[in-house]
Protein backbone atom coordinates (compact mmCIF):
# COMPACT_ATOMS: atom_id res chain seq x y z
CA UNK A 1 0.00 0.00 0.00
CA UNK A 2 1.44 3.29 -1.16
CA UNK A 3 0.83 5.93 1.48
CA UNK A 4 0.56 9.89 0.45
CA UNK A 5 0.95 11.59 3.44
CA UNK A 6 -0.30 14.74 2.09
CA UNK A 7 -3.47 13.55 0.14
CA UNK A 8 -5.93 16.17 1.57
CA UNK A 9 -8.51 13.43 2.40
CA UNK A 10 -6.15 10.94 4.48
CA UNK A 11 -7.93 9.15 7.34
CA UNK A 12 -6.30 8.11 10.75
CA UNK A 13 -7.53 5.36 13.17
CA UNK A 14 -6.40 6.15 16.60
CA UNK A 15 -6.65 3.88 19.62
CA UNK A 16 -6.23 4.84 23.11
CA UNK A 17 -7.64 2.96 26.13
CA UNK A 18 -9.27 3.43 29.52
CA UNK A 19 -8.46 1.58 32.73
CA UNK A 20 -8.49 1.33 36.01
CA UNK A 21 -6.07 -1.05 37.74
CA UNK A 22 -9.16 -1.94 40.62
CA UNK A 23 -11.07 -3.42 37.13
CA UNK A 24 -10.98 -6.39 35.26
CA UNK A 25 -11.50 -4.78 31.81
CA UNK A 26 -9.91 -1.71 30.15
CA UNK A 27 -11.62 0.22 27.07
CA UNK A 28 -10.29 0.55 23.77
CA UNK A 29 -11.57 3.37 21.94
CA UNK A 30 -10.69 3.69 17.92
CA UNK A 31 -11.92 7.20 16.12
CA UNK A 32 -11.20 7.71 12.33
CA UNK A 33 -10.85 10.92 11.84
CA UNK A 34 -9.80 12.76 8.05
CA UNK A 35 -7.00 15.43 8.05
CA UNK A 36 -9.17 18.28 8.14
CA UNK A 37 -10.08 17.19 11.78
CA UNK A 38 -13.87 15.77 10.63
CA UNK A 39 -14.72 12.40 12.41
CA UNK A 40 -16.00 9.89 10.85
CA UNK A 41 -16.02 6.74 12.60
CA UNK A 42 -15.62 5.34 16.56
CA UNK A 43 -15.88 1.55 17.35
CA UNK A 44 -14.81 0.05 21.29
CA UNK A 45 -13.65 -3.09 22.15
CA UNK A 46 -12.92 -4.26 26.00
CA UNK A 47 -9.51 -6.07 26.63
CA UNK A 48 -8.16 -7.45 30.09
CA UNK A 49 -6.33 -5.22 32.54
CA UNK A 50 -2.74 -7.10 32.94
CA UNK A 51 -4.16 -9.59 30.22
CA UNK A 52 -2.25 -10.50 26.61
CA UNK A 53 -5.50 -10.02 24.88
CA UNK A 54 -4.65 -6.28 23.33
CA UNK A 55 -3.58 -7.03 19.95
CA UNK A 56 -6.51 -8.88 19.44
CA UNK A 57 -8.84 -5.80 20.91
CA UNK A 58 -6.91 -3.44 18.51
CA UNK A 59 -7.74 -6.09 15.70
CA UNK A 60 -11.04 -6.15 16.38
CA UNK A 61 -11.24 -2.44 16.55
CA UNK A 62 -10.62 -1.99 13.12
CA UNK A 63 -12.51 -4.75 11.98
CA UNK A 64 -15.50 -3.52 13.76
CA UNK A 65 -15.22 -0.31 12.17
CA UNK A 66 -15.86 -2.24 8.19
CA UNK A 67 -13.81 0.51 6.48
CA UNK A 68 -11.18 0.19 3.57
CA UNK A 69 -9.95 4.14 3.15
CA UNK A 70 -8.21 4.40 6.38
CA UNK A 71 -4.54 5.21 5.47
CA UNK A 72 -2.43 4.97 8.83
CA UNK A 73 -3.22 3.51 12.59
CA UNK A 74 -1.86 5.66 15.16
CA UNK A 75 -1.65 3.72 18.31
CA UNK A 76 -1.33 5.73 21.82
CA UNK A 77 1.38 3.60 23.07
CA UNK A 78 2.49 -0.03 22.65
CA UNK A 79 2.24 -1.24 26.17
CA UNK A 80 -0.86 -0.73 27.71
CA UNK A 81 -4.06 -1.29 30.15
CA UNK A 82 -1.03 -2.76 33.05
CA UNK A 83 1.50 -4.16 30.78
CA UNK A 84 -1.08 -5.90 27.90
CA UNK A 85 1.36 -5.66 25.12
CA UNK A 86 0.33 -4.79 21.40
CA UNK A 87 2.27 -7.30 18.59
CA UNK A 88 3.08 -4.05 16.58
CA UNK A 89 3.95 -6.66 13.72
CA UNK A 90 1.00 -8.70 13.73
CA UNK A 91 -1.33 -6.02 13.95
CA UNK A 92 0.71 -4.39 10.70
CA UNK A 93 0.66 -7.75 8.96
CA UNK A 94 -2.69 -8.65 9.00
CA UNK A 95 -4.10 -5.29 7.77
CA UNK A 96 -0.74 -3.94 6.01
CA UNK A 97 -1.70 -0.57 6.95
CA UNK A 98 1.19 1.91 7.87
CA UNK A 99 1.07 2.15 11.52
CA UNK A 100 2.79 4.56 14.30
CA UNK A 101 2.85 3.69 17.70
CA UNK A 102 3.00 6.69 19.85
CA UNK A 103 4.70 7.20 23.56
CA UNK A 104 5.40 11.02 25.07
CA UNK A 105 8.30 10.16 28.25
CA UNK A 106 11.66 8.82 28.01
CA UNK A 107 12.17 5.69 30.03
CA UNK A 108 14.86 2.56 30.57
CA UNK A 109 13.09 0.65 29.34
CA UNK A 110 10.10 -1.91 30.84
CA UNK A 111 11.88 -5.30 31.63
CA UNK A 112 12.16 -4.51 35.54
CA UNK A 113 8.80 -3.38 35.92
CA UNK A 114 7.38 -6.60 34.49
CA UNK A 115 9.99 -8.87 36.32
CA UNK A 116 8.65 -7.15 39.47
CA UNK A 117 4.86 -7.56 38.14
CA UNK A 118 4.72 -11.15 37.21
CA UNK A 119 6.07 -15.13 37.97
CA UNK A 120 8.82 -16.79 35.87
CA UNK A 121 6.86 -18.12 32.91
CA UNK A 122 4.49 -15.15 31.94
CA UNK A 123 7.71 -12.54 32.99
CA UNK A 124 9.71 -14.03 30.08
CA UNK A 125 6.46 -14.05 28.14
CA UNK A 126 5.77 -11.00 28.23
CA UNK A 127 9.62 -9.06 28.30
CA UNK A 128 9.85 -11.37 24.97
CA UNK A 129 6.65 -9.48 23.81
CA UNK A 130 8.41 -6.34 24.77
CA UNK A 131 11.97 -6.98 23.00
CA UNK A 132 10.01 -7.41 19.92
CA UNK A 133 8.69 -4.07 19.41
CA UNK A 134 11.86 -2.91 18.95
CA UNK A 135 13.74 0.58 19.83
CA UNK A 136 11.20 4.09 19.64
CA UNK A 137 12.66 6.67 17.57
CA UNK A 138 12.48 10.61 18.35
CA UNK A 139 10.62 12.48 15.81
CA UNK A 140 9.71 16.43 16.15
CA UNK A 141 5.71 16.29 15.88
CA UNK A 142 4.43 20.03 16.58
CA UNK A 143 5.27 23.53 18.05
CA UNK A 144 8.96 21.48 18.92
CA UNK A 145 7.49 19.07 20.58
CA UNK A 146 9.21 15.41 20.30
CA UNK A 147 7.42 12.02 20.66
CA UNK A 148 9.03 9.03 20.74
CA UNK A 149 7.71 6.29 18.02
CA UNK A 150 7.75 3.27 16.38
CA UNK A 151 6.17 2.90 12.98
CA UNK A 152 5.84 0.01 10.59
CA UNK A 153 4.90 0.43 6.55
CA UNK A 154 6.58 4.03 6.30
CA UNK A 155 9.09 6.06 6.62
CA UNK A 156 10.40 8.35 9.86
CA UNK A 157 9.56 11.27 7.69
CA UNK A 158 6.63 9.90 6.46
CA UNK A 159 5.34 9.11 10.07
CA UNK A 160 6.60 12.64 11.00
CA UNK A 161 4.22 14.31 8.88
CA UNK A 162 1.26 12.49 9.74
CA UNK A 163 2.05 13.29 13.02
CA UNK A 164 2.64 17.01 12.18
CA UNK A 165 -0.49 17.13 9.81
CA UNK A 166 -2.79 15.58 12.91
CA UNK A 167 -1.09 18.00 15.94
CA UNK A 168 -2.99 21.09 16.33
CA UNK A 169 -1.14 21.75 19.96
CA UNK A 170 0.72 20.20 22.47
CA UNK A 171 2.22 16.60 21.43
CA UNK A 172 -0.59 14.29 21.38
CA UNK A 173 -1.71 13.39 18.09
CA UNK A 174 -5.76 14.72 17.61
CA UNK A 175 -6.80 11.23 16.59
CA UNK A 176 -5.56 10.09 19.73
CA UNK A 177 -6.45 12.58 22.33
CA UNK A 178 -9.87 12.20 21.22
CA UNK A 179 -9.72 8.67 21.27
CA UNK A 180 -8.21 8.63 24.61
CA UNK A 181 -11.25 10.96 25.80
CA UNK A 182 -14.08 8.89 24.26
CA UNK A 183 -12.58 5.76 25.82
CA UNK A 184 -12.59 7.60 29.24
CA UNK A 185 -15.97 8.48 28.67
CA UNK A 186 -17.01 4.54 27.84
CA UNK A 187 -15.10 3.36 30.79
CA UNK A 188 -16.97 5.05 33.02
CA UNK A 189 -20.32 4.08 31.73
CA UNK A 190 -19.28 0.54 30.73
CA UNK A 191 -17.01 -0.30 34.35
CA UNK A 192 -20.06 -0.79 36.56
CA UNK A 193 -21.63 -3.15 33.96
CA UNK A 194 -20.67 -6.98 33.07
CA UNK A 195 -18.45 -8.11 30.79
Amino acid sequence: MTLHVNKKGIRVLGIAESFRRDQEKSVLAGVVMRSDFIIDGVAFDKITVGGMDATEGVLHVFESLQRADINVMMLNGCVISWFNIIDIKEVYERLRIPLICVTYEESEGLEEHIARHFEASERDFRIEAYKRLGNRVPVRSHDNFDVLIRSLGMEKSEAATVLKKFTTHGRVPEPLRVAKIAARAAFRGFSGLEV
